[in-house]
């Protein structure tokens, strides 16, 4: 079929445009702001893409053009397809015929976890060998991208409650054709659509209904009004929840108790069933939130006829998601992550779980106002309540202020008011070339910074990480050529890092470009810290050693329980800096012996040294 997306470059349609290349459908969309990593993306897939909306995008000839819910009856290209006779079709409806009738559809829904939980449960089932298809609004690290086309029986859709398009009002999650469902919360949100709680109460009890008598749905106990929801089901419902050492405990059938102070990059949880211990899991994920969505995904799992074991390895190869709690670099030892919350709840436990135990230094949030609800003043006091768990405050103006009616808009400089009333130091600043410079003048090493935005926030992640000096952050594919010319300079191996293999490197970079490099390789709990290089011009600052501390640090955040490395003449630099211990080859794991790097001739001679990372 010859199918026409408009603003094609969007986190949504660009994933739907690559699930319906890959089931060999012929793709072509519009966007008027073409640009990375979605547009990179596509045109590896070769999907062609027009720059601006215009009608004659249209003379290629497309049998239906697909409409997202940004687009306006006005749209020049909406009015166009119209005029042709050429039929419209929302994103959701053309999901579900294409590619749900035919599928067990595995729906995520809630106001909040949905990205996390629904990237969990795709990876669950694919580690498992069932080869799921998913549709998912973020960026499973896993899988690289927001889509797959597998040959499974199993589709994860991330059942998002906005509404489908101009002519279709209703929410995408009820096109879906659930058969199985996690309910993660029920929440006000969207309140650009959703005028009470009442509106969206009953949008979750529709799609609740939806459920087939032979299906399933895992409810989250710890949400009153998802449970409230959830009597609308005809099919079994199993509640979860994840204990707290402080507060009243939840009725649940499936229950996680946190094992609490063991790190600050993983979780280690014990799960029981009606009482009965059902396992120990770990995932790499922290705070209470994604704990209980790790265990909505076990009951899931367990009810999609998983074992144990297979949802405890796959858990434990969880990667994350792009834009949750996602550490975007580290300068001058400051921390800075990345967060997609825009609402409070979701602020106030990202915040709370960047304070586990392990975790040093302050806090320091950055917040901009950017979803259609957090512009408005419906959460006025509830986000001052969340934010007020960070150290220091820094609020950006508002998004599109235009956009929200004068009387309805939030007020950043109430909201700076009323956390310093909370004994929470704040302030609210013009623009992003006001909060990067502040920022960085206010922060120290150990100090953690999180940015919450639901946007791109003009790029504050980098120029923040750029102002505080000599970030180590992931290399993108772009970055690849650079590094191996680094190698080559230095004499370190590394023509095996091509442009697919940037996930296993960090970078150090300065006003010149990238002048460091180091890559981690992970063999499930064994990994290799390797091509650890310096340009000749920076050595003897420091970068070595805080690239192989970086490295370090992110073997702990992948699960990594013993990592190894080969050197020829650094031996005593890893064993004094970092706690490296030689070892004789034969005791290295064996998926780490038959990896390529430890296969090269040249490396044949080197010391092998190992580090065991405590949990």
């Amino acid at each position: 079929m010859k199918l026409h997306l408009i603003a094609i470059c969007g986190t949504g349609m660009g994933s739907l445009a690559g699930l319906l290349k890959a089931a060999g459908h012929d793709v072509r969309g519009s966007d008027e702001n073409i640009y990375p990593p979605m547009s990179d993306q596509l045109r590896a897939l070769q999907v062609p893409m027009f720059d601006g909306f215009r009608p004659e995008n249209l003379d290629w000839g497309p049998e239906r053009v697909v409409v997202g819910n940004v687009c306006r009856k006005d749209h020049v290209e909406v009015l166009e397809a119209q005029r042709r006779g050429l039929p419209l079709v929302s994103f959701p409806a053309l999901l579900s015929e294409l590619f749900l009738s035919s599928k067990h559809s595995v729906v995520v829904a809630g106001t909040h976890g949905k990205t996390t939980t629904s990237s969990l449960i795709a990876h669950v089932l694919a580690d498992a060998g069932m080869d799921p298809s998913f549709l998912i609004g973020g960026v499973p690290f896993n899988f690289g991208k927001g889509w797959r086309y597998g040959e499974g029986s199993h589709f994860v859709v991330e059942g998002d409650e906005y509404d489908s398009a101009f002519f279709d009002k209703g929410s995408k999650f009820l096109h879906y054709r659930p058969k199985t469902a996690i309910l993660t919360s029920v929440e006000l949100d969207h309140v650009d659509i959703f005028d009470s709680m009442d509106a969206v109460r009953a949008a979750f009890r529709r799609f609740v209904a939806l459920l087939p008598e032979d299906g399933y749905l895992a409810c989250a106990a710890s949400s009153p009004e998802a449970l409230a929801v959830s009597q609308a089901a005809r099919c079994r419902v199993e509640t979860y929840a994840a204990c707290r050492k402080q507060g009243n405990e939840v009725q649940a059938l499936w229950k996680a108790e946190i094992d609490e102070g063991r790190s600050p990059f993983r979780t280690l949880f014990s799960v029981t069933r009606a009482g009965e211990f059902i396992g120990t899991f770990e995932v790499g994920l922290t705070g209470h939130h994604n704990v209980e969505n790790a265990l909505g995904v076990v009951a899931t799992g367990v009810a999609l006829g998983l074992s144990q074991a297979e949802l405890s390895r796959a858990l434990a190869r969880f990667a994350g998601v792009k834009r949750r709690q996602e550490l975007r670099g580290i300068a001058t030892g400051v921390s800075v992550f990345d967060d997609y919350g825009h609402h409070p709840t979701a602020v106030r436990e990202t915040l709370t779980a960047l304070r586990q135990p392990g975790a040093r230094g302050r806090l320091v949030a950055i917040y901009e106002p950017r979803s259609a609800t957090s512009r408005r003043a419906t959460f006025q006091n509830e986000f001052a309540d969340a934010l007020a768990a960070a150290d220091e405050v820094v609020v950006a103006p508002l998004f599109q202020p235009e956009k929200i009616p004068p009387g309805e808009r939030f007020d950043i400089e109430r909201l700076a008011s009323d956390l310093r009333g909370r004994g929470t130091a704040a302030r609210a600043l013009p623009s992003v070339e006001a909060i990067v410079p502040h920022v960085a003048s206010r922060v120290q090493p150990g100090d953690s910074v999180v940015i919450f935005s639901s946007g791109g926030f003009q790029g504050i992640h980098e120029k923040l990480l750029f102002a505080l000096g000599d970030p180590i952050i992931p290399a993108k594919p772009q970055d690849m050529p650079r590094v191996r010319e680094i190698l080559r300079l230095t004499g370190v191996c590394g023509d095996d890092l091509d442009e697919d293999r940037s996930g296993d490197v960090l970078v150090v970079a300065d006003e010149s470009g990238i002048v460091g490099c180091v890559a981690v390789e992970v063999y499930d709990e064994s990994g290799v810290l390797r091509s650890l290089a310096v340009v000749p011009e920076r050595r003897g600052r420091g970068l070595g050693w805080t690239l192989a501390d970086s490295a370090v640090a992110r073997a702990r955040v992948a699960g990594v329980k013993r990592l190894y490395l080969l050197t020829e003449t650094a031996s005593d630099f890893f064993a004094e800096k970092l706690g490296f211990r030689p070892v004789d080859r034969n005791s290295v794991d064996s998926m780490v012996v038959a990896s390529r790097h430890f296969g090269e001739a040249h490396c044949r001679s080197a010391v092998a040294m190992r580090l065991d990372l405590a949990p």
